[in-house]
């Protein structure tokens, strides 16, 4: 029998984010997981009320995790509001591997009951099986490696123009700051919009900065209540996308009647060339859903992975202090890399993933009956002392010279859904903390850590990364 991710932790019982004293390590003891004939016994059942677990699990989803991994071990289940069945919570590598490796027909992804899919509709986010892998496969080009380099400059002027506006001595929120570069860059790359583009584009560019503004209201979250288990947006979701389609298909329509293949290189002009195997192109429709899933997936997780790295190295100076010296010279050994996949293993702007499997399936000691829904709890993952020592301690040094594991350190995902736009993040963060690094001294406006707070499908900083700015360099 496997045993609890935690189980020394107790003094993460009340705020599992709050620092703590070493918890040590212990051996890796391999855990088999799989379709399986062999019978066994469901995994245990962590709380009571499906009312209760569902308002607990939306509010605040790591102490959720860490209390049942606590009490139960690698795999526990939850009744919720949201399937019939109790919900399957693992976090053992060996699982997690076994979902990721499984391919779509025997562990399809659970995305299309993601909250963004009446915002997004049936995009690569939310679609499964066939039609997940053709759209992926027409979305690929725009991420290789040629359009990153094309991205980068964009990433750097994007970076420059923020950094040149902030003072000695001011406060500032560094999600909201990281928010301005990423998605200068993401309405750059994904639609070729910057402030010489046309008026119709930047009706585009202003509606989305809408959307994203309401998103983060209170009344927010009563529509995703309301849109809950739904495919069609309602309420203030249905009235503030009414307005930003009539913008997306306007500049998707004057595009399309101005296209020459191969004059442009922003996504939305290669997805105009884009075709499938049977030779078909995108519709306004498909358009539209793959662009809008691009801008809300690939600026705010990154803008958000930024404002928690800096939370993380304002209040540990020895790291910040390596960090800073590391991104003012030519050659940083790979700490800024380190430092990176560090922030996103502590504190991953995604705490939880979701497969359905289709055939009964042994986690460990137990076995759950085909058709139920697995979580992957990430944020536990992370943070398990026999995979990581002393896994509550920021330490970006665990990563020098060490690539991260597939099923060890996953703030992307994994398998057949790992995010597409892995290698641009990677690129936008490893820029903006750079020069960030580099260009100035920013200091902690609060002692205590920042509480995570939950929107949508992400863990966010409850202050925003919060800093003072102690100086600026040109």
């Amino acid at each position: 029998m496997t045993t609890s991710t935690a189980a020394s932790t107790s003094e993460h019982r009340r705020h599992w984010w709050e620092g703590a004293t070493p918890t040590g390590s212990r051996e890796f003891e391999p855990s088999p997981a799989g379709p399986t004939d062999e019978p066994g016994a469901a995994p245990p059942l962590h709380g009571s009320g499906p009312l209760l677990q569902t308002v607990r699990f939306a509010r605040d989803q790591g102490r959720a995790l860490f209390e049942g991994v606590r009490r139960h071990g690698d795999v526990f289940r939850i009744d919720t509001l949201l399937e019939k069945r109790p919900l399957v919570i693992t976090s053992h590598p060996d699982h997690v591997k076994s979902l990721f490796t499984a391919g779509p027909s025997l562990a399809p992804s659970t995305a299309g009951q993601s909250q963004l899919r009446p915002i997004v509709g049936e995009s690569v986010l939310t679609v499964t099986g066939a039609r997940h892998r053709r759209q992926r496969k027409l979305l690929m080009p725009p991420f290789h490696g040629k359009a990153i380099a094309r991205y980068r400059e964009q990433i750097l002027e994007a970076t420059t123009r923020e950094i040149d506006g902030w003072q000695a001595g001011s406060r500032l929120r560094l999600a909201d700051s990281a928010q301005q570069v990423t998605l200068d860059v993401i309405m750059s790359g994904v639609f070729g919009i910057d402030y010489r583009s046309g008026e119709s584009e930047q009706l585009l560019r202003k509606r989305i900065r809408q959307l994203l503004a309401l998103s983060a209201s209170p009344l927010a979250r009563v529509s995703e209540l309301m849109a809950m288990r739904r495919s069609q947006p309602v309420g203030l979701q249905k009235w503030g996308l009414a307005h930003l389609d009539r913008a997306i298909l306007a500049v998707i329509a004057e595009r399309r009647s101005a296209h020459v293949p191969g004059e442009r290189h922003d996504i939305l002009s290669l997805l105009l060339d884009a075709r499938d195997d049977e030779g078909e192109a995108l519709t306004d429709a498909e358009l539209r859903n793959e662009l809008l899933t691009l801008v809300l997936a690939g600026h705010e997780t990154t803008a958000n992975s930024i404002g928690w790295a800096f939370e993380r190295l304002v209040r540990h100076p020895e790291a910040y202090g390596r960090l800073r010296d590391a991104a003012r010279t030519d050659d940083d050994g790979g700490y800024v890399d380190a430092t990176i996949h560090e922030s996103m293993r502590v504190r991953p702007v995604i705490p939880v993933l979701g497969r359905r499997v289709m055939a009964n399936w042994r986690f460990g000691d137990a076995v759950v009956t085909e058709g139920s829904r697995v979580l992957i709890g990430v944020l536990t993952l992370h943070h398990r002392d026999d995979v990581y020592a002393d896994p509550f301690r920021f330490d970006p040094d665990r990563f020098v010279g060490v690539k991260p594991g597939s099923s060890t350190w996953i703030p992307f995902g994994g398998g057949d859904r790992r995010c597409l736009g892995a290698t641009l993040a990677m690129e936008e963060m490893r820029i903006l903390t750079r020069e960030i690094a580099r260009r100035t001294d920013l200091g902690a406006i609060a002692s205590s850590p920042e509480r995570p707070v939950h929107r949508n499908v992400t863990m966010i900083p409850g202050r925003g990364g919060a800093v003072e700015v102690c100086s600026v360099t040109p």
